[in-house]
């Protein structure tokens, strides 16, 4: 039974970890928090969209042994690393989780060994700032004494249609050798593996993917101000830019980004371009453009509240949604921290509600919000707030029952389509 480590059980190298122990790999799984730990070892999940009996099968049988000591790294024949590469508060690459990773692990490599970044990072990651740690760790050599390879994670939480033995997955090597090593390993569990040339390569194109996403959230993120200052809805007119069977792809507009990958990414090559002499001007134009979105739904929040004769400043708000996307439980880089900021800056009273969030876990940079529970959904609490912001569009929400109790709505995700008055009670729905 060939043995592989994972370290880093998160969104990313738990499923990974899953799907290895599940086609009858043995998988030892590290984290450094003892928490996940334990409760994997329970047989529970800490990831709404990943069942626990599935965890809890793989455990039973062996195929899967969650453990905090790096030193297992040593019983296996393959390493990957699935650790979180964050920015500073400069905007600048963090990559202290990668780097440090790779110091525990060097001394307990050994020859022959295959060691795998799945973490999204800028060019040169791998093959020179990894590389480095393990060489100098373990007084061997890349590509002579141990495998180096880099495979992008492409991870779609809450999608149900997307799991890791189906979606294509990308591979590159620090040498020939190391790029067969790395595709020999995923072709046990993955459907479809395609090689590139490089572990450069391989870093580029993850960028490219979430790139591509954040310039295009950036244009229709622009034209919905642009459309809503002419009294155009944005939504009408992408559902009919949509219709055309060529050269166009539809992207949403929304109160901000989230998530690991496109709010954070970009900024990788944007500060290794630099290093070059060049500079990422449409990347960070997209990033200013985004990152300014929070700010707008305030501006119409403002608006809808003023229509009612009431000021921000003593307001209470409820947020609605605090997972960065639909029908998760992941926070991370949610726009609803940032608005939760920005309105207690204006003085006024802000609440969440989020049937997958019930209480605020700790965070990196909103430690103020941590131990916040979720409000209750009745009547009684909804009808207490001067206004809701839809900041997440999950679908186990009663938005007609919303509507019926609230009478200001701050709609950022097209909920109510197109209708602007509920016919029962008047309530008012601005495109937020």
């Amino acid at each position: 039974m060939p043995t592989v480590a994972v370290i880093g059980l998160g969104y990313v190298g738990l499923p990974l970890s899953l799907r290895f122990a599940e086609i009858g790999d043995r998988v030892i799984g590290l984290d450094v928090d003892e928490m996940k730990i334990e409760k994997l070892r329970a047989g529970q999940t800490y990831i709404k969209h990943l069942a626990a009996d599935r965890i809890a099968a793989t455990v039973k049988q062996g195929t899967f042994v969650p453990s905090t000591d790096m030193a297992r790294v040593a019983e296996a024949e393959a390493v990957i690393l699935c650790v979180p590469t964050p920015l500073t508060r400069q905007r600048e690459p963090d990559l202290s989780y990668v780097l440090n990773t790779g110091r525990a692990i060097a001394p307990h490599l050994r020859r022959g060994m295959l060691v795998v970044l799945e973490s999204t990072t800028y060019p040169g990651t791998t093959d020179e700032d990894l590389r480095a740690m393990l060489e100098e760790g373990s007084g061997m050599k890349a590509g002579a004494d141990f495998h180096l390879a880099y495979s992008p994670e492409r991870e779609d939480p809450g999608n149900a249609d997307s799991n890791v033995g189906k979606v294509p997955k990308i591979v590159g090597g620090f040498t020939p050798a190391c790029r067969e090593k790395a595709m020999a390993l995923y072709s046990r569990a993955v459907g479809t593996v395609i090689p590139v040339s490089s572990c450069k390569t391989a870093e580029a194109t993850k960028l490219l993917e979430n790139i591509f996403r954040s310039v295009n959230i950036a244009l229709v993120n622009e034209l919905k101000v642009i459309y809503a200052a002419m009294g155009i809805d944005i939504w009408e007119v992408i559902e009919a830019a949509k219709t055309k069977p060529f050269g166009f792809m539809a992207f949403y507009p929304g109160p901000g980004l989230g998530g690991h990958c496109i709010p954070i990414d970009p900024f990788y090559l944007t500060w290794k371009a630099r290093q070059y002499g060049k500079h990422t001007r449409f990347i960070e134009l997209a990033g200013e453009i985004n990152t300014a979105m929070p700010d707008y739904v305030v501006s119409r929040l403002i608006e809808a509240l003023n229509a009612r004769r009431k000021s921000i400043n003593g307001s209470k708000v409820l947020l609605l949604g605090l997972a960065y996307k639909a029908n998760v439980d992941d926070t991370r880089e949610s726009p609803t921290f940032v608005l939760l900021d920005k309105l207690r800056a204006l003085g006024a009273e802000p609440a969440y509600y989020d049937p997958h969030v019930p209480v605020i876990g700790p965070t990196r940079e909103h430690a103020d919000w941590q131990g916040v529970r979720s409000i209750d959904w009745n009547e009684a609490t909804l009808r207490a707030f001067d206004a809701v912001v839809i900041v997440t569009a999950h679908s186990n929400v009663d938005y007609d029952q919303l509507a019926s109790w609230c009478d200001c709505i701050v709609d950022t995700r097209n909920v109510y389509g197109s209708r602007t008055m509920n016919p029962t009670n008047a309530t008012k729905i601005y495109k937020g």
